[in-house]
């Protein structure tokens, strides 16, 4: 039945292209299954033609090759995308919106711990006039660890960068064209997708689901990738780290400055003899630790700023695969 409207939506004019984002990164153990659900949604949603885009970060497995095989049974819904290395979840999924031709676009992981077939609620919100739905995370079947960081690291992005921001966080998401277009214009590296699309500013459309469990494969979001993330965040969006150096700066030098004059007065009035290896080390020794940190907050934003004034692409597309292309087409990425 819902082929059946498809078809006669498709002649009536009125047939949207839904495209899918997916990075790809070390999920052999995940593909086999993401792939058939999420080619199921054809069937369900009614009135659009699905495009699946899948973008390769580097992978080291066959993640690659299950996508191949897949991409031949189905090229006209299946595209490929081959980055020439690994340079992360948010990156791939830059490219993968230079390359979607939908008037809507969701984003999801491979791993099926989002739930795929919420797209169908998402893109009645966005036929409703939409421009973002986010589907946010109310639970989490994570380790009680992970799901305590990823708390705090919310509340903090809430408190001191993007204040509103959904408390359960999201990487879950539907846009329209348009939102599309406007990060495209934007293009920055080292930076948080996910908190671009909400700091652009869209009315959006909130979406509770409970995060599951992964069934199949390892993570590769490492505690590193995560730190990244976390600093990137904050650094792209907030302008309260700069600001504490400024206050810690502030009272390390008050303090410095009141223990000098106590220290004088006690020698200038009460005669007390000014002497202590320890206190004079103890001083030190704090002021220095101040000092690195500050220079080391300034050098994340100065690293930042030198790496966007060499105008490198943020991802580099090695290979698309799509019906229609010739080899040549398919190795240069065009």
């Amino acid at each position: 039945m819902h082929n059946i409207q498809n078809v006669i939506s498709l002649f009536s004019g009125a047939m949207k292209k839904f495209s899918i984002i997916v990075p790809v990164y070390y999920n052999e153990a995940n593909l086999p299954d993401t792939i058939p659900q999420l080619l199921e949604l054809g069937d369900r949603l009614t009135g659009y033609e699905l495009e699946l885009v899948f973008v390769d970060d580097g992978s080291g497995d066959r993640s690659l090759q299950i996508l191949l095989d897949f991409q031949k049974k189905f090229p006209e819904i299946i595209k490929v995308l081959k980055l020439t290395r690994n340079f992360g979840a948010m990156a791939a999924v830059q490219a993968g919106l230079s390359q979607v031709r939908g008037d809507c676009v969701g984003i999801i992981a491979a791993d099926l711990q989002d739930p795929p077939e919420l797209f169908v609620e998402m893109a009645a919100e966005w036929k409703r006039g939409t421009r973002v739905v986010l589907a946010v995370r109310q639970e989490r079947e994570d380790p009680g660890l992970q799901r305590f960081c990823s708390n705090a690291y919310y509340a903090l992005l809430r408190r001191f960068a993007l204040p509103g921001y959904p408390s359960g966080g999201f990487d879950f998401v539907l846009i329209d064209r348009q939102v599309v277009q406007d990060l495209l214009r934007i293009q920055e590296k080292n930076t948080n997708v996910m908190a671009l699309i909400y700091w652009l500013g869209y009315r959006p459309v909130l979406i509770p689901y409970t995060r599951r469990a992964r069934k199949k494969g390892k993570s590769r979001w490492t505690l590193a990738k995560k730190l990244k993330l976390f600093v990137d965040s904050f650094v792209s969006f907030s302008y309260f780290p700069i600001r504490l150096l400024s206050l810690v700066g502030l009272l390390v030098a008050g303090a410095a400055f009141l223990y000098g004059l106590i220290i004088l007065a006690s020698w200038m009035i009460w005669s007390v003899p000014v002497r202590g290896w320890v206190p004079t080390m103890i001083l030190l020794t704090i002021t220095a630790g101040v000092q690195m940190s500050m220079l080391g907050i300034l050098g994340e934003y100065l690293w930042r700023t030198l790496d966007e004034t060499r105008k490198r692409p943020p991802y580099v597309i090695d290979a698309v695969f799509e019906a229609g292309l010739s080899a040549a087409e398919k190795r240069s990425g065009e």
